[in-house]
């Protein structure tokens, strides 16, 4: 629940509060009564499903991987390049089975702006000392 909490405020410090409503099922009802998602209609349904919760899982994953320095700056860099990972593979996700232009649109949006943050952080990153 702590870590929850953390990639919430993450999420939220970072602008993508969209991220937390992304997360997997499991992780986004703990603490909310009465929100089973858990049933048939999410069960079966489909590629586009099970490519976002791959995604997902890949980025909770890979978020919580680099151990924390106490460094503010190192911190947010080494857990926000996952995180912007993450936003790539959804849009990827997006584009592959989406049909709606606008959205696919701003997927494609999405990829670019992502793809630039995360090269900006990787060269702060070999400028600073490494990861």
């Amino acid at each position: 629940m702590k870590n929850l909490r953390a990639l919430r405020a993450l999420c939220v410090f970072s602008g993508f509060a969209f991220a937390a409503a992304a997360m997997p099922a499991h992780a986004q009802h703990q603490g909310m009564p009465g929100m089973d998602m858990s049933g048939s209609a999410h069960a079966d349904a489909g590629a586009s499903t099970e490519a976002f919760k791959a995604a997902d899982e890949r980025m909770m994953h890979d978020m919580s991987a680099p151990e924390y320095t106490g460094d503010a700056d190192r911190d947010f860099v080494a857990h926000m390049i996952p995180h912007h990972q993450g936003a790539i593979e959804m849009a990827q996700a997006e584009l592959k089975y989406g049909k709606d232009a606008q959205i696919r649109q701003l997927a494609r949006n999405i990829i670019k702006a992502q793809h630039d943050e995360i090269a900006f952080m990787q060269r702060w990153q070999e400028k600073h000392g490494g990861k």
